[in-house]
Order: C-alpha cells, then structure tokens, then sequence
C-alpha cells in the first residue's frame, strides 16, 4: 500500500494544475479520483478530444455524473506533472 501522503501530494499537484490552466474541478476528498467538468455539453467529446493528446478520462456519464469526466491519480507523481503540458494544449484547444 502507498503511504497516505503519496496519495496527497497527487491529487494537491493534479488539482491545482488543472485549476491553474482553467479547468472547473470538484475538490477531491478521497485517494484516487478527481472528477473535472467537461468544458463541452457532451464529456464524451471532451473525453474523445483528450485522447489525441495521450490523457486518458472516464465520461462521467458511465457513473451518473453527466458533464463531467473522472480522472485517476493513483500514478507517480512524476507522470502528473509530465501531463500537465498535454492538459495546457487541451485547455488552449477550449478557450480556457
């Protein structure tokens, strides 16, 4: 099991990265998901969009939040601060 502040110190740096290029996230209280609203109506564009840039999200949908997508940080915390120049290029992309 990884230590508590592991789980912490990722979902500080994907939320206020996130924050920080735009994006409206609710704040994540449990160790391994942040939900992010989809700057589209539909989250699964946005979700089909983010993939040209290798970021993998779940519609929202698929677990009764509709207009938002979930994203896993239970990875190194290298690997998130490594997709934080993709999630910038899909921020661009919507005007945020």
């Amino acid at each position: 099991m990884l230590p508590k502040s592991f789980h912490i110190e990722n979902r500080k740096a994907l939320y206020e990265g996130l924050k920080a290029l735009g994006f409206e996230c609710a704040k994540p209280e449990g160790a391994f998901y942040l939900w992010v609203k989809s700057p589209e109506a539909d989250e699964k564009e946005f979700v089909s969009k983010a993939k040209k840039y290798n970021i993998l999200m779940v519609p929202g949908s698929s677990f009764a939040w509709p207009g938002y997508v979930r994203l896993a940080y239970c990875v190194s915390n290298d690997m998130i601060m490594r997709s934080m120049p993709a999630f910038k290029k899909l921020a661009e992309e919507y005007g945020l």
